[in-house]
């Protein structure tokens, strides 16, 4: 009786689902996921947002005549250059995302769709929209640019476009840097993280139940 006295009790069983995060957190590619919802709204956002310069640069130096040559081609190169820069950080996150060369949560958290890279790519093309427009709108009120009333009339328009479109993505980029901050706040402060170290001790924990259940048994 006193050798079966002497044993030890049996260990808790591990807990299943503390195990399944510890070991997804192991594969490096499944942290460009986190967060579907927010990467796929970013993600969409920066097709429109590619569309919407490609598009109006387009239609600005296509249409560009005499009279009304260079602040068209101005405004409509700018607007492509920032289609395009907007499509490379796109085209560029892809392929890290593919060649899996990123190893570091942070670098991932940066460049994947909805981190930080987005957030300074959205808040640079509604600095540069904003500054177009507010140009636009200087020379169409002061009427200092060479032509005719109906070409003043169309800067003015095209400025208070830009303007608007500038305004709306700062706004949002402001209020989705406030609410993400808050949010991690938040987290840090109810969730306080737990440092631990895992590398298969989920096995190691059941073989370890199994070699203690036999040992009573014995």
């Amino acid at each position: 009786m006193s050798s079966i006295d002497e044993l030890p009790p049996p260990r808790a069983p591990p807990n299943q689902e503390q195990i399944q995060s510890e070991a997804l957190e192991e594969h490096t590619e499944l942290w460009w996921s986190r967060e579907p919802v927010k990467s796929i709204i970013c993600y969409c956002l920066s097709v429109l947002l590619i569309l919407a310069c490609g598009v109006g640069g387009i239609v600005l130096l296509s249409t560009t005549t005499s009279r009304s040559g260079e602040w068209r081609l101005a405004v409509g190169a700018t607007l492509c250059i920032l289609a395009l820069l907007v499509l490379l950080k796109q085209l560029l996150s892809s392929a890290i995302q593919d060649m899996q060369c990123l190893t570091r949560r942070e670098h991932i958290n940066m460049l994947k769709s909805g981190g930080l890279a987005d957030t300074l790519v959205f808040l640079i093309s509604s600095i540069i929209i904003l500054i177009c427009g507010i140009v636009l709108l200087l020379l169409s009120v002061s009427g200092e640019s060479p032509g005719f009333p109906p070409v003043l009339v169309t800067m003015h328009s095209v400025g208070v476009s830009l303007v608007v479109v500038g305004s709306v993505i700062l706004t949002a980029v402001l209020i989705f840097t406030i609410l993400m901050f808050c949010r991690s706040c938040v987290s840090s402060r109810f969730h306080p993280r737990n440092i631990g170290v895992f590398s298969i001790s989920g096995q190691l924990h059941q073989r370890q139940n199994t070699t203690s259940s036999l040992a009573n048994l014995i």
